[in-house]
């Protein structure tokens, strides 16, 4: 465990936690030879090769070294030991654009001025082939002068990635961000879904809230498939056709990163130089792990099975996120509407299904499979009605999956002692974390 104060490997000292997730601890950090402020982001290897995300974040490294802007997060180094993974990063003193969200809607100017920046590191990433996937404003930081950093390339994909039809199938991102056709699965452009996540960005800085919000994720979903929502009155009629134009369901005739540079409001005040990139990198950088200094890089193991990018039908909408702050749940259902719990496992789908026809027979529950990875527990009789759960199994990679269990029908008491009392207890050995605990459990650790 890291103790503010040690030296890492001799140059950096660590200081306070900045931030945690999933895999990793943020901290802010020192360089001894020039006091230069870094943040520390430290990752915990078994915990990435347990979840079969470790070529993930090797593809992480590559993409942050070739994408130098002066509105992306800048990597410096790469360190590693046989048990952890240090990334030395820029320091964004500002902390996350969230909070600033997060506290109610921003003034036009301010919000234009980030959505600028925001354009303008999304569309060079997609000029040197990379999609950011999990655009949000938890991954967008500030620095100590107010201007946007774009981090945690943790999701995206490469223009490789791409199949014979050109287009990407790995669905993954946050719920409340993730565009249409992302959810549909039948493929996507990485460049037209990122533009639909800068819209929402857009929609939340301005709003003070989410367009798409509803406390059933899959009644989001279907909001997000139609563009269902509705504009504050305070909108005015230029940023409301804007939108219109990137909330386009549609990803055939939603804009493009060159038209909404070219749209009146959205050059407003526009610095010319805001576009412009780091001097140093005025040709494209290969992907390649030699063009950043990494320490003791052969320490990481590897393991040829766990392949992230294969063309498997990955379903996460949900998908576990490097990042702070993740769970979005609280912008659209407060903790008194949650009849939807949410755990992670390492076993096999084989393995959770039996676990689960086991805990529904010593229930006396009858098990109706609906649908691949999609399974309804129906009980007992209660108050209101027969108590049902849907159970939802969605594949991260093929050695990490998330389960979602949700009452469609039947008493909310019954159901959350029934939680509590077998459900629970029964599932504890393949449950690798129960979402929502993370942060407790973390602590512990």
């Amino acid at each position: 465990m890291e103790k503010k104060g040690s030296v890492l490997m001799g140059k950096y000292e660590l200081g306070r936690l900045l931030g945690q997730g999933t895999f990793a601890k943020v901290y802010y950090g020192i360089l001894l030879k020039t006091g230069q402020s870094v943040a520390i982001k430290v990752i915990d290897k078994d915990k990435v090769l347990k979840a079969g995300l470790i070529n993930q974040t090797k593809r992480e490294i590559s993409v942050m070294g070739m994408v130098k802007h002066n509105n992306v997060m800048e990597l410096y180094e790469v360190m590693a030991t046989k048990t952890k993974i240090y990334f030395v990063m820029e320091y964004a003193k500002g902390g996350e654009l969230f909070h600033k969200v997060a506290k109610g809607r921003l003034k036009e100017d301010s919000a234009r001025k980030y959505f600028q920046q925001l354009i303008s590191a999304v569309g060079f990433c997609h000029s040197r082939g990379v999609y950011h996937r999990d655009l949000k404003p938890e991954n967008l930081l500030l620095d100590e002068n107010g201007d946007l950093k774009v981090s945690d390339f943790g999701l995206c994909a490469l223009t490789e990635s791409k199949r014979q039809d050109g287009l990407l199938h790995t669905a993954c991102g946050t719920p409340a961000y993730i565009a249409p056709e992302v959810i549909r699965q039948r493929g996507y452009d990485g460049s037209r879904a990122d533009i639909w996540s800068c819209g929402v960005i857009l929609f939340a800085m301005l709003a003070g809230y989410l367009p798409f919000k509803d406390s059933n994720l899959m009644e989001m979903y279907r909001k997000i498939s139609r563009a269902e929502y509705k504009f504050p009155n305070w909108f005015p009629p230029e940023v409301r056709k804007l939108l219109s134009q990137i909330l386009d369901p549609n990803p055939y005739t939603r804009i493009s990163i060159d038209e909404i540079m070219q749209n009146s409001w959205f050059k407003k005040g526009l610095n010319s130089r805001q576009a412009m990139t780091k001097a140093e990198d005025t040709e494209n950088v290969p992907l390649d792990f030699d063009s950043i200094s990494v320490s003791s890089w052969n320490d990481i193991p590897t393991d040829t099975k766990l392949e992230v990018d294969k063309p498997a039908n990955l379903n996460a909408f949900d998908i576990i996120s490097h990042s702070t702050g993740f769970d979005l749940s609280g912008l659209f259902v407060s903790n008194d509407q949650k009849d939807e719990v949410q755990f992670t496992s390492t076993k096999p789908v084989s393995a959770i299904i039996s676990k689960l026809e086991d805990v529904a027979g010593n229930l006396k529950f009858r098990v109706k499979k609906k649908d691949q990875g999609l399974m309804r527990l129906e009980g007992f009789k209660g108050m209101n009605g027969i108590l049902s759960i849907d159970v939802e199994i969605f594949e991260i990679t093929s050695s990490f999956h998330l389960i979602e269990m949700k009452k469609s029908s039947g008493d909310s008491v019954d159901y959350q002692m029934m939680l509590k009392q077998d459900v629970r207890p029964a599932l504890r050995e393949i449950v690798w974390t129960w979402q929502g605990e993370l942060q407790q459990g973390q602590k512990e650790g």
